[in-house]
């Protein structure tokens, strides 16, 4: 059937969407798409010369279904997503995608919105993309998180376990997050110890950064798979790096200079924060790079330590988060930071190598003796 100039094609999903249509009739220009499509060849290490093939897949999409469930959660990965931009991750994944359940957004309500799903599954098994927010609660038959009547793991095992994918959004569904602190009351999990033979991609971050998702989701449509994970389910462009390895403060850190306390020169003048408690030399995420609030700013940018959200049971394992790390395994920075700090280590720029001390290549993570002495002259 025809359709007229100016009218989004929204309701088959047999029917092709042109995206940059879509986003020109809502005022994004053609250049602005593809000036997305770059940013989205960078943000998964692509070369730019992939944006074309980006821009042409999602002009030629099928509009595959996604479903959104909310768990324990603080709908804080939802909000992320609508507040996105250039062009929005919610125009993209809302044209694009045809989102048939969220509960946040959706206008449909009660026993409608509980068949919606219900029909989802029934009609499109191993076909559509389920997105989950918030932890699963175990214990005592998983009473503590119910929706429609049925608990949140009822829900999961049904709707993650027939979907073709399952993309956990934020620390919570991935590992379970704040919810699965200790003492953890309800028996918290994630998405996928909660339901492990799912096949599930975890997007931590409290919350993550909508542009992560939205490069998963360009990374699917434009190559028909999804992207290559680490040991913990996380897409390696997003985090196959430490914090520390990016950050704009490393410099000073190979330097030495570190904030001492809040609003002290150093703090003013961006030193680095690790002896604050900053976790980004155990934290692996790409927030130096990808940033927050349309890329202009992140955590350590805007002067506060890194708290290693993207880490299993952060919660538990980076607190107190206004303390240093302890023992960074394979890292000597603690030993490092005390000899830089107290400008002992003379020469110290040659000893920094990959992740800036030479110890990280050996067994033996503690100094030596002899190094402790040289250390007290």
């Amino acid at each position: 059937m025809g359709r007229k100039k100016g009218e989004t094609r929204i309701n088959s999903k047999e029917e092709y969407v042109g995206i940059s249509e879509i986003l020109e009739q809502k005022g994004i220009s053609r250049r602005d798409f593809m000036k997305f499509c770059t940013a989205m060849s960078a943000a998964l290490s692509l070369p730019a010369t992939f944006a074309p093939q980006i821009a042409r897949a999602l002009d030629e999409v099928k509009r595959p279904t996604l479903v959104w469930l909310e768990f324990q959660d603080c709908a804080g990965n939802t909000e992320a997503l609508l507040r996105s931009a250039n062009p929005t991750v919610a125009e993209l994944v809302l044209d694009v995608l045809s989102v048939d359940y969220h509960e946040t957004i959706m206008a449909a309500a009660g026993h409608q919105a509980e068949d919606i799903l219900a029909k989802v599954v029934k009609e499109q098994k191993g076909k559509y993309i389920a997105v989950v927010e918030g932890s699963i609660p175990l214990k005592d038959g998983g009473v503590y998180c119910c929706i429609g009547g049925r608990s949140a793991l009822d829900i999961a095992r049904e709707v993650c376990g027939n979907a073709f994918a399952t993309i956990a959004v934020g620390s919570c569904a991935a590992f379970g997050g704040i919810p699965a602190a200790a003492p953890n009351p309800t028996g918290a999990v994630g998405v996928k110890d909660a339901v492990p033979a799912a096949t599930v991609l975890n997007l931590p971050g409290c919350p993550l950064n909508a542009d992560n998702l939205t490069a998963t989701v360009v990374h699917y449509l434009t190559f028909n798979k999804l992207p290559a994970v680490d040991s913990l389910g996380r897409p390696l462009f997003a985090y196959g790096k430490r914090i520390h390895d990016a950050c704009e403060r490393r410099p000073h850190f190979d330097a030495g200079q570190y904030v001492e306390a809040w609003g002290d020169a150093g703090h003013r003048n961006g030193f680095c924060l690790y002896k604050m408690g900053c976790k980004g030399p155990a934290t692996w995420h790409n927030c130096p790079i990808q940033r927050y609030n349309e890329n202009t700013s992140w955590p350590v940018g805007a002067g506060h330590g890194c708290v290693g959200c993207s880490e299993p049971v952060f919660w538990d394992s980076m607190t107190p988060f206004y303390k240093r790390l302890p023992h960074v395994p394979g890292f000597g920075i603690e030993y490092t930071a005390d000899k830089l700090g107290a400008g002992l280590f003379v020469g110290a720029a040659a000893a920094f190598f990959a992740h800036g001390v030479v110890k990280a290549f050996r067994h033996e993570i503690e100094p030596s003796e002899q190094e402790r002495k040289e250390g007290e002259k």
